[in-house]
């Protein structure tokens, strides 16, 4: 069994969707071509078909018929495994109700074992085709004569034959259509502007699931500190961000002790088979093939495998310009194969070149803001916090002239309090812009209680926050996530009535989901495009939309993807 069989739910792609209604078309047509067969046979005098044969050709056609209806319709029932099963049922009726061993319609097997191996792939096929051969060996032995036992052997050994061939061809095809999959998910690579590390840990996790493996382990180190860094994910740990860790000695881990030059595989056997086949091989890069481990390699491979707790990995060299590093996939259950370790390397050649570009442009970027900070700070305290401490000391002044009895002293020292927090906001803000923010935003969750605490403080405001699991983010995405729920909020202390508000964050489908609402204050609702808002998530790939909330409250929907 292979590490990576097929996804049963790839059924529901588009593409796969029309193939279903395209075998539906072919098997009404293979019905009534076979009941058109049998229709002719009934005017020749000379040709004596059996009411059973004619029922039987007859119900089926009604099959194919109600089959292609449904699939048409879009029933995911009729696109899934069972229908070439059903076939493979209806195809053994056939054949003993028209002769068994002599029956021509035995090549209606060839039907179902094409359609579940380009539909499913190699294990698909060849169940089915196990499952034919057995089909048409009992409907052989239950109604032949012993003379017809040489026509019996060679029509399953035919079928046996042809369809291991169909199926190795259409497991093919699916697993290349897989593999263009990933190389397509991965050339489109997390949004540079959550920086380097975001964008392995998404490669990472599709690797994993590609695989379907139990780790996937990436060990690299920088030429220019010299220091190893382990990044692991983990299958039981699905959902979870990778872990980093910094190594010291790495060369002392056997994750270290493979040639650099050479792409891994290493599948423990069963017995007897661990005796006769060699159960670690090597490719060399230079000489470009494949060749058994010597004794050391394999010593090297085995204490990898142990530490891995694995069955089998692969593991192949890291393209790296500045610095060097290997990634492994290991699986506890299944085995891999020579092209799955070839693909692993093809596809790491093709996503480190992008990595390391990357964070070449975020480095030149760093540099560049750093700067650009340092003036926008300057600008910020000479155009934005001194009319604020002016402003500050005007309302100072006119609460002194105003008396004890002034019924305007609570606006006014409201309005004081009001201005001392923005002044400490935007000082806050100018210190965080001048020396880059804060290094490091584990959970958002804390942030976003401050925030709702501030607006309570100054306009009364009770905002309920709502986190579904946890929403690990890194610094940027947790500075960027932030800056858009305070435009949100802003909207509603300065466009609304609103006393109660909600804010709802969440992580589904492999993207970044905030939702903000405000109660309806009993006016209809208007439909309106957050400029500021929509400008912000449209830069970080995403998309803002307004819709209407349970209550006639407005809602303004963010999706980034993550």
């Amino acid at each position: 069994m292979q590490a990576h069989s097929i996804d049963p739910d790839c059924g529901t792609d588009s593409s796969l969707t029309a193939d279903a209604l395209m075998v539906s078309r072919m098997r009404l047509v293979l019905a009534v071509s076979a009941l058109l067969a049998v229709a002719v046979d009934l005017r020749d005098p000379q040709q004596r078909v059996g009411s059973v044969v004619w029922l039987t050709f007859s119900c089926y056609a009604l099959y194919s018929l109600g089959v292609y209806i449904c699939t048409r319709k879009g029933q995911p029932y009729f696109q899934g495994k069972a229908i070439h099963w059903f076939d493979v049922l209806w195809f053994t009726q056939i054949v003993f109700a028209t002769g068994g061993t002599g029956s021509l319609y035995f090549l209606f097997y060839f039907f179902a074992i094409l359609t579940s191996s380009f539909r499913w792939g190699y294990e698909e096929g060849a169940r089915v085709t196990m499952a034919s051969v057995a089909s048409l060996a009992v409907c052989g032995l239950g109604s032949s004569l012993a003379s017809d036992t040489p026509q019996l052997l060679m029509r399953t050994t035919f079928l046996l034959a042809l369809g291991h061939m169909i199926g190795h061809w259409g497991g093919s095809k699916v697993e290349l259509r897989r593999r263009l999959s990933l190389l397509s998910q991965v050339s489109r690579l997390s949004n540079p502007r959550f920086g380097v590390a975001r964008t392995i840990a998404s490669t990472m996790e599709k690797t994993l699931a590609f695989y379907k493996a139990s780790h996937c382990i990436l060990l690299t180190r920088d030429t220019a500190t010299s220091s190893w860094v382990m990044r692991t994910l983990r299958q039981s740990h699905a959902g979870e961000p990778v872990d980093v860790e910094t190594i010291d000695q790495a060369f002392e881990l056997p994750l270290m002790a493979l040639n650099p030059g050479h792409i891994v595989l290493r599948n423990r056997l069963p017995w007897p088979l661990s005796r006769l086949c060699v159960q670690g091989h090597a490719f060399d890069l230079r000489l470009r093939r494949w060749y058994p481990q010597d004794e050391p390699g394999l010593r090297r491979s085995a204490a990898v495998a142990a530490m891995l707790e694995a069955r089998s990995f692969i593991s192949a060299p890291l393209p790296m310009r500045q610095g060097e590093g290997r990634i492994y996939v290991s699986s506890s259950e299944g085995l891999f194969r020579k092209s799955d370790a070839l693909f692993l390397a093809h596809m790491m050649g093709q996503v480190f070149p992008v990595i390391e570009t990357i964070g070449v442009l975020d480095r030149m970027a760093s540099e560049a803001a750093s700067k650009e900070r340092l003036k926008i700070s300057l600008d910020l305290h000479d155009t934005a916090i001194q009319p604020y401490i002016g402003l500050k000391l005007g309302l100072s002044a006119l609460r002194k002239k105003a008396g004890a009895d002034n019924p305007l002293v609570d606006d006014l020292d409201k309005l004081a309090s009001m201005a001392d927090g923005v002044v400490a906001d935007l000082r806050h803000y100018a210190g965080i812009v001048k020396h880059g923010g804060e290094t490091h935003c584990e959970f958002i969750l804390p942030h976003l209680h401050r925030q709702a605490a501030r607006i309570k403080t100054l306009y009364g405001i009770d905002m309920e926050i709502m986190v579904d699991g946890d929403v690990h983010l890194d610094d940027r995405m947790t500075a960027e996530v932030l800056q858009l729920v305070r435009e949100g909020l802003n909207n509603i202390c300065k466009h609304t009535h609103a006393h109660r508000g909600r804010i709802h964050i969440g992580c589904t489908d492999g993207g970044l989901q905030i939702r903000i609402e405000n109660e309806s204050c009993g006016l209809d609702f208007t439909d309106f495009r957050p400029r500021s808002i929509s400008e912000r998530a449209a830069a970080l790939g995403g998309s803002a939309q307004v819709g209407q909330g349970a209550g006639g409250a407005t809602a303004v929907l963010i999706e980034i993807p993550i």
